[in-house]
C-alpha cells in the first residue's frame, strides 16, 4: 500500500500566508502623507465655497469637483487601487460610470418629457 504523507491544509495556508507577508508590497509613508495633505487642501477649498457664499451652478460644480477629487484620491491611494491590476480597477470603476451615464440619459429624457408636456398640453395643469 502506497501511503504518502499529506501536509495539513492549514499548515500550507499558514506557510503561504507567511510567505505573502514577507514578500508583500510596501509603500513609503511619504505617499500617504502627501495624499493626506492634498485631501486637507481639497477639504479647505470645499469649506471656502461655503465661507465665501458661492451660489448657483458654480457652487455645485465646485463642491462636486472637490468631492470627486477627494474620492478619487482615497480610492487610488488608501484603498490601493493605484497598485492593482487593471482588470480589478475596471471592475470597480466601470459599474458606477455606467450608472452615472444611465442617470444622465434619464435626466435628459425627463427634461424632454417635461417640456413636451408644457408645449403640447398647455402647462399640464
Amino acid at each position: 500500500m502506497n501511503h504518502t504523507p499529506h501536509a495539513h491544509p492549514e499548515a500550507a495556508h499558514d506557510a503561504g500566508h507567511a510567505a505573502a507577508l514577507g514578500t508583500g508590497q510596501t509603500h513609503p509613508i511619504g505617499v500617504y502623507l502627501k495624499v493626506w495633505g492634498y485631501l486637507f487642501v481639497l477639504s479647505t477649498l470645499s469649506y471656502l465655497v461655503d465661507y465665501f457664499q458661492v451660489e448657483g451652478a458654480l457652487r455645485w460644480i465646485l463642491i462636486v469637483t472637490f468631492m470627486l477629487l477627494k474620492a478619487g484620491l482615497i480610492v487610488a491611494i488608501f484603498m490601493h487601487m493605484a497598485w492593482e491590476r487593471m482588470a480589478l480597477v475596471y471592475a470597480i470603476l466601470v459599474p458606477p460610470l455606467a450608472l452615472g451615464t444611465l442617470i444622465y440619459l434619464m435626466w435628459i429624457e425627463a427634461d424632454y418629457t417635461f417640456w413636451t408636456r408644457i408645449l403640447f398640453l398647455g402647462g399640464g395643469g
